[in-house]
């Protein structure tokens, strides 16, 4: 297994394809790990040099203590890229990837080729709802609360038609420690990029999702619109939508970044 120890992390790191393809990272969403991204890899490393990594806080990463911001996720990454000898690469993130993403495009950019936000916002959420989120985490455990919560990652029919596929997802999220889950929320609770963004200047593909409650379609058009030039795809997805949508998924970022 691999890892970078960091200046302030250490991250368990994967990565897939030939060496002398552009590099792409994977950058996982809340309670997941690179695992995430299994159904992907076939074909993106076809065309890329994935690099996979599990966020600070979870699978196989270290937990530093207390609440964690997205300068110190997207610090994380740079490291990484440091640690790799990797001058750019595409960055393509879920959910909380996402913010992770607009930190690094907005603060630096020259690390930045081009940018897949998917299933995310410029502010998820509200400072509000994280707080609870994180309340609740410390009375209940993500091990009791993992099913639910996956209700909202995937549709009422995709989880009746794919319970064995469901079921990994809930057994990633109860595998991330409850501290790390917590101190990426407290980042969630922080974040606002809607102002920022309009200083993108990557070439940005925005995925949405249909029936998505956590990232809505209408925020996700909105930070299509708000990043010049960039474009937006909607699936008829929930959350988790390259789990949901696998093929319709990838061939969406794939096409995005070989143009």
């Amino acid at each position: 297994m691999s890892y970078a120890d960091l200046s302030q992390a250490r991250l368990y790191y994967v990565i897939d394809g030939p060496a002398d393809a552009p590099v792409l990272v994977l950058s996982n969403s809340l309670g997941t790990c690179s695992d995430m991204w299994a159904r992907q890899i076939p074909e993106l490393a076809k065309h890329f040099r994935v690099l996979r990594y599990d966020t600070r806080g979870h699978g196989k990463s270290s937990i530093p203590e207390g609440e964690y911001s997205f300068e110190q996720l997207g610090n994380d990454v740079a490291e990484l890229l440091a640690h790799l000898d990797i001058k750019r690469a595409h960055f393509c993130g879920l959910s909380m990837g996402g913010p992770t993403g607009l930190w690094l495009a907005l603060a630096r950019p020259e690390l930045i080729g081009k940018l897949v936000l998917c299933n995310t916002a410029a502010r998820i959420g509200s400072a509000e709802g994280w707080s609870t989120r994180i309340a609740a985490v410390a009375d209940q455990t993500l091990e009791k609360m993992a099913p639910t919560l996956v209700e909202r990652w995937l549709t009422d029919g995709y989880r009746a038609a794919e319970p064995g596929l469901t079921q990994v997802l809930i057994d990633m999220l109860r595998r991330t420690p409850d501290a790390g889950y917590s101190g990426n929320c407290a980042a969630l609770r922080d974040a606002d990029f809607r102002e920022q963004v309009s200083s993108i200047k990557a070439p940005t593909l925005v995925i949405g999702s249909t029936h998505d409650l956590a990232a809505t379609p209408a925020q996700g058009r909105e930070l299509a619109a708000a990043i010049p030039g960039a474009r937006y795809v909607e699936l008829n997805t929930s959350h988790i939508s390259n789990w949901e949508q696998p093929e319709a998924y990838t061939r969406a970022v794939v096409d995005f970044l070989t143009e």
